[in-house]
């Protein structure tokens, strides 16, 4: 029987990062809004998130600063001392956030299920998912709705978009476009800068433009030139030169995009942008763009089934590889052709205009 019978006076959602995992908890949000449009919905989330989720309606968005540290902690607690919800919805495992949970006062308190719980969550939490054999991170944070009372079946996002937010997708996006959002968040799940220049040569050979974008880190702007450097085709580089609402329109406006196990692969996921993701470290069964599954390049299967010495089915949910040897195993052969299905499947012209 579902949490609650009748809609719930107040929720809080605590998904404090990464950027990825806040566009599936956004998908879970904004589900519970069109079910239960008069609930009040407070979301804890990180500094940098927070840029997207305040660009949500109807939202009150309390921002927690990591850096801060105690203080940062302090902050939440001040601002939420005089809300008690009728149910916390703890949608992260970390133990910064159950530790941050502790000063959000709520009846009850939903954690992850016990096969997908970890760092202790379950000992702060009083209400846990049902155990479950969903794969999918965002099939996984489904569940919380399923829960609580509200249906959930495929996933929908309406991120609302500004004039200033489209202003950097109308200046350089004037054709088919493929977007390149090359660096991870560790390097060593990047795949080569001289392979992602091979795809730029060979995505201009159809009829593509090439744009590549990031954050304004200084080993991301390291790997962006890499990139302009090894390609024959002009491309035009904003890594570092977008907010993150304009990136989501960037990634809007392209016919496709190309990226590893980062924040843009599920961001272009959010406006319905087809994304080939490349995938060496993680399950992309797990962490994949969800609605791209079919275009995932992947070595993770082989690689893993190697190091454990087990079959994928046998390996624990979130098994994990390390190495730096492992994205240069994706070929460019492998990349081409996912960017051929896509560009069969969807034709380019209608793909690169507004979706």
């Amino acid at each position: 029987m579902a949490l609650f019978s009748t809609p719930p006076r107040s929720i809080c959602i605590l998904r404090l990062s990464a950027i990825g995992d806040v566009c599936h908890a956004i998908a879970v949000v904004q589900a519970i809004q069109r079910h239960w449009p008069t609930t009040e919905i407070t979301w804890v989330v990180g500094k940098v998130e927070a840029q997207l989720v305040n660009a949500l309606p109807n939202i009150n968005v309390i921002s927690f600063d990591k850096k801060a540290g105690w203080h940062g902690i302090k902050s939440v607690w001040q601002q939420l001392k005089s809300h008690r919800f009728d149910a916390l919805l703890d949608m992260q495992v970390a133990l910064r956030a159950s530790v941050l949970s502790l000063g959000i006062k709520a009846k009850y308190r939903v954690g992850f299920s016990k096969n997908r719980t970890k760092e202790g969550q379950w000992l702060f939490t009083n209400k846990h998912l049902p155990n479950t054999d969903s794969i999918h991170v965002l099939d996984n944070m489904a569940d919380f709705a399923r829960y609580i009372g509200v249906p959930f079946t495929t996933p929908v996002w309406d991120i609302p978009l500004t004039a200033e937010d489209n202003s950097i997708a109308e200046q350089y996006i004037h054709q088919p476009t493929l977007v390149i959002s090359p660096a991870a968040s560790k390097d060593e799940r990047n795949w080569l800068a001289e392979h992602y220049a091979a795809m730029a040569d060979y995505a201009a050979t159809k009829g593509l433009a090439v744009i590549l974008c990031g954050s304004p880190s200084k080993r991301e702007q390291q790997l962006g030139q890499q990139i302009s450097s090894y390609s024959q085709t002009p491309i035009t580089n904003l890594i570092g030169k977008t907010t993150l609402l304009q990136l989501t329109a960037l990634l809007r406006a392209a016919t496709v995009v190309i990226a590893p196990d980062s924040g843009p692969a599920h961001l272009a996921t959010t406006q319905n942008t087809p994304v080939i993701g490349l995938y060496g470290h993680s399950n992309p069964a797990r962490t994949g763009p969800y609605l791209s599954q079919p275009y995932t390049v992947s070595v993770y299967q082989q690689v893993a089934e190697q190091h454990y010495g087990k079959s994928l089915g046998e390996l624990p949910w979130g098994a994990r590889v390390k190495g730096s040897d492992i994205m240069p195993q994706i070929s460019v052969a492998m990349v081409k052709e996912k960017l051929d299905s896509v560009l069969k499947s969807s034709p380019v012209i209608s793909n690169s205009q507004p979706k």
